[in-house]
């Protein structure tokens, strides 16, 4: 884990070229005075010009009508997908040479270069207003500033997509979006259009499968995994190509929220997301990412049971495993988000020597559809030079003016060939010091036609279910009813139902119990039966409370002692505790010291936290008990499956009905019980296995062996 924000120059186009490239167009106004646009100061910017002191404005105000000229453009237009993002800086660097036979692209060859990076998070359906924490789709877009140009790894949290033919794509964001009528729902697939789109294509289903599941609903950012969705080619130094899928894996492991905890959070923080990728940063917590590659010989292109060119399918990593090849470490924060979050374009056909393409019909139509784009939305076809999109390398061609053009070019050629500048820019060769396209054979007649290697649109779903363990089952058909259950159309909830009877009977009959249409009498065909448990979180990493977030509940009386000594132990374990009490400020303890507090209880809520700890202290224990909030929160996080402990007296708040758990009585040092932590010890006499234990639990993610049925909601 990376603990400091130390950058090394690799020389000429190294990561901290990238940096002195930014640092030059970053503004500081500290110590300076107003002026205008044109550099002119100014006296006064309270008041508009008028004729006395209640007469009218008067044209003359340039300073007035500048000043307002700028703020009514200062919005650019939104993403149509993606609109709501967060981004950061960072670098990637290769663990070694090991990829040098099958591509050319230094920066994933040479460990000794560090290649600069900025990558943007994002939601898909919402607006920029949006929620955080929707069930959506997530983008793990990568602009790597390579020494050979700037290449763009554009993908999703998800390894598949909706859509096979980009033709499609339209229709999908059509029906995925605010339905027409009446701009309702925002940032939400529950809805008649969404699900009609469903029904009546296919295609679908996989992706919908992984949409129904915990992947979209992440913890964070820094525990998402990203992919780049279609099948890519690298291409060696021979020019001879191997087919390629890209996997991001987040080093803290692959976890969730649960869907109570979503929608809670979009009313206590609809920022949760950003806020945790800010203040991880911020904190020198730098989130870390492992690229791995699948590599398929060209030879075994047809090897499969589904065609590599279909993007709603998988290579299951039983079948190709992911090899790993470097890691990316984010630990800067952008100085302005409009300036760098928003005004970052990114674009599948940004690719660099030893990077191709394959004939993905989606990957085609969005190699066209971004460029478009940032088109309209950056004003013009000098968006590249913005400083959060420039190249570390120069760019030397022929194009010229256009909106924002920043370049002062000398001479009088912008053409090729030219003999009055000597030719210039001439140019580059040979391969592979330069991009050149890789050479396949192409042929055929031009038609409107699916492949029928597209045509299996159920396996894979299945194989999606057959992969997921009991708890992970049970929110995917909980996901469905939910989503389903807002279809104010019968007809559209029963053939949803009907199509996932294609991908298993059983869940087909589960879902249509919760929403009221009929299940399907008999399965359509027989589950293969085939899994891949790399689909599964629960097999994700487990072994770290590395920046999980816990909240001790205090009130006045705590045992300070040892909650002084917890607060140093979890930190140790690299987790961030935080002090919650009844109000703000400072409580004063047993011993009549003082605990300044992080936040008042009524503030804050226990969804935005990994786990809870109630200290001893009988009087402190006595007020929490009494109050709401504080009861509320233990019972939540337990109802939510989290890491609960307690010690001393603080155990007495978790002897209630609902908390079907072992807890510590008398002299028991620690007792853990399916996530729940106790120990009868306090003060000097806490142990340091207690919070060893509990990060255990931490590090676990979620209880799911515990019970909560019966817990109040």
């Amino acid at each position: 884990m990376s603990t400091s924000s130390d950058r090394r120059d690799n020389g000429p186009g190294g990561a901290d070229d990238k940096q002195r490239q930014l640092d030059a167009v970053r503004v500081d106004l500290t110590g300076t005075e107003l002026t205008t646009n044109q550099g002119v100061k100014i006296d006064h910017t309270d008041d508009s010009l008028t004729v006395g002191e209640r007469g009218p404005t008067l044209l003359d105000d340039f300073h007035a009508r500048e000043k307002i000229t700028h703020f009514d453009h200062e919005r650019i237009p939104e993403r149509v997908v993606h609109a709501r993002g967060s981004g950061a800086y960072g670098y990637f660097q290769p663990y070694d040479d090991w990829l040098a036979p099958y591509t050319v692209a230094e920066f994933l060859t040479n460990p000794s270069v560090q290649t600069p990076t900025f990558v943007r998070f994002s939601t898909v359906a919402g607006s920029r207003g949006s929620a955080d924490t929707v069930r959506d789709v997530r983008g793990f877009a990568t602009k790597f500033y390579t020494r050979q140009g700037n290449y763009d790894l554009v993908g999703n949290n998800m390894p598949v997509f909706f859509i096979q033919d980009g033709i499609k794509f339209p229709d999908f964001v059509h029906a995925v979006k605010p339905e027409p009528h009446n701009e309702i729902p925002q940032a939400q697939s529950a809805h008649d259009t969404l699900w009609d789109f469903v029904a009546q294509q296919p295609e679908t289903l996989h992706m919908i499968m992984w949409l129904m599941s915990d992947r979209a609903l992440p913890r964070s950012f820094r525990m998402m995994q990203g992919f780049g969705v279609h099948t890519f080619r690298l291409v060696n130094a021979e020019g001879r190509g191997t087919f390629v899928k890209f996997h991001w894996k987040p080093i803290l492991g692959v976890h969730s929220l649960v869907w109570d905890e979503c929608q809670k959070i979009a009313g206590k923080d609809p920022d949760f997301n950003r806020r945790d990728l800010w203040e991880s940063i911020e904190a020198g917590n730098f989130p870390e990412y492992e690229l791995g590659v699948q590599l398929v010989p060209e030879s075994d292109e047809f090897a499969f049971d589904f065609d590599l060119l279909d993007a709603t399918k998988i290579i299951p990593e039983e079948q190709v495993p992911v090899r790993p090849v470097g890691r990316m470490t984010l630990n800067h924060n952008p100085d302005n988000f409009f300036a760098e979050t928003e005004q970052v374009a990114f674009h599948t056909a940004n690719i660099v020597p030893g990077i191709d393409f394959t004939n993905d019909p989606l990957l085609q139509t969005r190699n066209f559809s971004y460029l478009d784009t940032q088109l309209i939305r950056l004003g013009g076809p000098n968006f590249p030079f913005i400083p959060v999109n420039q190249a570390i390398t120069p760019v030397t061609n022929n194009q010229r003016d256009g909106y924002h053009q920043t370049m002062i070019h000398k001479g009088r050629t912008s053409y090729f060939k030219n003999t009055l500048s000597g030719g210039c820019p001439a140019l580059g060769g040979p391969w592979p010091d330069v991009f050149s396209h890789y050479q396949e054979k192409v042929e055929g007649h031009k038609i409107r036609k699916r492949s029928e290697s597209f045509k299996d649109f159920y396996s894979q779903a299945t194989l999606f279910w057959n992969s997921m363990s009991d708890p992970e089952k049970k929110h995917i058909v909980a996901a469905f009813r939910f989503e389903l259950g807002h279809v104010a159309h019968k007809h559209v909830r029963q053939a949803v139902v009907d199509q996932l009877n294609h991908v298993d009977h059983n869940l087909a009959v589960m879902v249509a119990g919760g929403i009221g249409v009929n299940p399907p009498e008999r399965e359509v065909q027989p589950n293969h039966g085939r899994s891949s448990p790399a689909l599964s979180q629960l097999n994700t990493a487990m072994d770290s409370a590395f920046s999980r977030k816990v909240a001790i509940l205090v009130a006045e009386g705590v045992d300070g002692v040892a909650v002084r000594a917890l607060v140093d132990q979890l930190k140790e374990h690299g987790a961030i505790p935080e002090l919650l009490a009844p109000h703000d400020g400072a409580v004063r303890t047993a011993d009549g010291d003082e605990l300044q507090v992080d936040a008042a209880i009524n503030t804050m809520a226990s969804v935005l936290y990994d786990g809870v700890v109630v200290p001893c202290g009988p009087q402190s224990v006595q007020m929490l008990a009494s109050d709401g909030y504080a009861v509320h929160f233990v019972t939540e996080a337990y109802k939510h499956h989290k890491a609960v402990a307690a010690f001393g007296a603080g155990v007495d708040l978790l002897d209630q009905p609902w908390a079907s758990v072992q807890l510590a009585r008398d002299d028991e040092p620690v007792v853990v019980d399916q996530g729940v932590v106790t120990s009868a010890k306090a003060r000097n006499d806490l142990p340091a296995e207690f919070a060893t234990a509990f990060c255990d639990a931490l590090a676990k993610h979620r209880a799911w062996e515990r019970s909560t049925d019966g817990v109040p909601a």
